[in-house]
């Protein structure tokens, strides 16, 4: 659906250079399994010499670029704050779309449609618009603010933020504290996220008799996937009782989610298979013992028979929650400059995976935040889209944050 020609031809006369700027962010196609990472680099080098930023990049891994700027504070030997956000984004199907994906038409409402609109291109343009504002007015802040823009995120972090954390570069930066992505909110709210659930994908193998499909054969693999399967997926619907049951009391980051999401098996049709694999995917709730868990996993495969093994295709073993207590100064110093600006704060566990975790478990305190309130949860969704309107006031959001984060003091 291409921009309307009357008020969108009036807007594209009019509209915020910030804006233009998200646009031309959103078209860089930096979507798996090829994501444009060059493109990025070169808009945000652009970018930083722009607002007189140092930059650099660093190659954590060939082909996996992180690009850091720094904004110096008045005392460069405090320790810093870190404002992290992805470059990448998840594919996209574009028959399902209302517009080309990467186009960033924007509406005669002022809604732009993109992947990453939501998820997460708008965080990066939000920090570097804020401090252009900042900057221009003359503030600058005790603490230094390093932008760090990361690879591989939407694949789990491995050759992005888990091999930047393990950099001299990053050991370097001195963070005490970080920002990080959250979720948009669909009523008057903003959601802030402190903590996150552990993703566990497990592949179970089952092994059993093969033979022809025209018998009765016994021990089949097929039976025993059958079993697993029962087995984990009666455990989610525990759970999701457990979340309707508490009358909005609990969230999805405070129960334990199942999902099958693979299944592999099979030579022919008329062959009853040896071999048969399931793939789930478990995000674990802080509340939940670990080890009493993969028990629970054990317990379940032994019910199902012999030759039943399985894998950890990923197993976070982290449960670290950043404090959201008014004693602690990074968090007295975010809350009240929201509540100062009159936004009412949701608190709640990430439902999903960011690479908040990866610093949480570092031991550095992290915020998971997006101001986006008044819109629609769409991240990975078809017609992904962020309102104008949200975007630019966001911008101002984080003209009051970075200010407060900048001059915390610690006693």
């Amino acid at each position: 659906m291409p921009e309307a020609d009357g008020l969108a031809a009036k807007r594209s006369k009019t509209e915020d250079p910030a804006v233009t700027k998200f646009r031309d962010y959103l078209r860089i196609r930096t979507v798996h399994p090829d994501p444009d990472y060059a493109g990025a680099v070169v808009f945000l080098q652009h970018y930083a010499d722009e607002l007189g930023l140092p930059s650099k990049v660093i190659e954590v891994h060939p082909g996996k670029p992180v690009v850091l700027m720094t904004w110096e504070g008045q005392d460069p030997t405090l320790p810093t704050v870190l404002l992290n956000s992805h470059t990448d984004v998840v594919p996209v199907f574009p028959e399902h779309w209302c517009c080309e994906p990467f186009s960033a038409d924007k509406m005669e409402n002022g809604d732009i449609y993109a992947r990453g609109t939501q998820d997460m291109k708008c965080c990066g343009i939000w920090y570097l618009e804020a401090i252009r504002r900042l900057k221009a007015e003359g503030k600058r802040f005790q603490r230094t603010f390093h932008l760090s823009f990361v690879p591989d995120e939407e694949i789990g972090g491995k050759l992005g933020m888990m091999k930047f954390i393990e950099h001299p570069e990053f050991q370097a930066l001195n963070v005490a504290f970080a920002l990080d992505e959250g979720l948009a909110n669909p009523l008057d709210e903003y959601t802030v996220f402190y903590g996150e659930r552990a993703p566990w994908w497990v592949r179970v193998k089952c092994t059993g008799n093969p033979g022809h499909g025209s018998r009765f054969i016994e021990n089949t693999a097929a039976e025993k996937v059958q079993k697993v399967i029962n087995s984990f997926l009666a455990f989610r619907s525990e759970e999701k009782a457990k979340l309707q049951k508490s009358g909005g009391c609990l969230t999805l980051g405070d129960v334990t989610t199942v999902n099958l999401t693979m299944l592999e098996g099979g030579v022919a049709y008329n062959v009853v298979p040896m071999e048969m694999y399931a793939g789930f995917d478990i995000r674990i709730a802080p509340t939940e013992d670990f080890e009493e868990f993969e028990k629970k996993i054990q317990s379940w495969l032994a019910a199902a028979g012999e030759g039943i093994t399985y894998e950890f295709i990923q197993k976070f073993d982290d449960q670290t929650c950043t404090s959201t207590d008014k004693s602690d100064p990074w968090w007295n110093a975010f809350s009240t400059a929201c509540e100062n600006m009159g936004m009412k704060l949701k608190l709640e566990i990430f439902p999903a995976a960011t690479d908040s975790r990866l610093l949480r478990k570092i031991g550095l305190p992290a915020i998971g935040f997006s101001p986006m309130n008044l819109t629609p949860i769409l991240l990975h969704d078809h017609n992904e889209f962020l309102n104008e309107d949200v975007f630019l006031k966001g911008i101002g959001i984080y003209c009051n944050i970075l200010p407060a984060l900048g001059n915390v003091k610690i006693s």
